[in-house]
């Protein structure tokens, strides 16, 4: 087994990431993932891996961390975010795509589900995408829950620069 690369580095103090993100949609609520004790949360995906295309890299990551069946749709969205979080400074290519998961929605449960992955624990949770549990919940990048509200009808995209905000 060869070994496994995220693409995600440090250089001159500012992190790269290259992430993969999936837009689940059911019954106007959109499921999220916060990990561990994170004051923020964020769409279920993860990582590129060297080598992987984002498809491919958002099928594994779904696997990883839903261990459910899954349909990727088309690319909604990529962007390029600036941010800092404890005290890091990140710059990050995001690849969003529209994926369902067949049979599955909220339930009034909360969290919808548990799982650990890679020594962490995550909890998911189908926010509603009316009202303000989007920005409760914090949902990052902070760009998310506008898009979310009013999905683009092809692809976009957006950079989002919260450097000195």
């Amino acid at each position: 087994m060869s070994a496994r690369h995220v693409i995600s580095f440090p250089i001159d103090g500012t992190r790269f990431n290259y992430r993969v993100a999936a837009v689940i949609i059911a019954e106007g609520h959109v499921l999220v993932c916060r990990e561990d004790d994170d004051h923020y949360c964020m769409l279920p995906g993860g990582r590129v891996e060297l080598g992987e295309d984002s498809r491919l890299s958002l099928v594994r990551e779904i696997e990883e961390e839903l261990a459910l069946p899954a349909e990727v749709g088309q690319m909604l969205a990529t962007s390029e975010s600036f941010y800092e979080r404890e005290g890091e400074q990140f710059h990050e290519l995001g690849f969003f795509y529209r994926v369902t998961l067949p049979g599955q929605g909220p339930d009034g449960r909360s969290p919808w589900l548990k799982r650990r992955d890679e020594g962490h624990d995550l909890q998911f949770h189908w926010i509603s995408l009316e009202g303000a549990e989007l920005e409760t919940f914090n949902l990052v990048p902070r760009f998310l829950p506008a898009l979310l509200r009013d999905l683009p009808s092809g692809h976009i995209h957006i950079v989002h620069d919260e450097r000195g905000a």
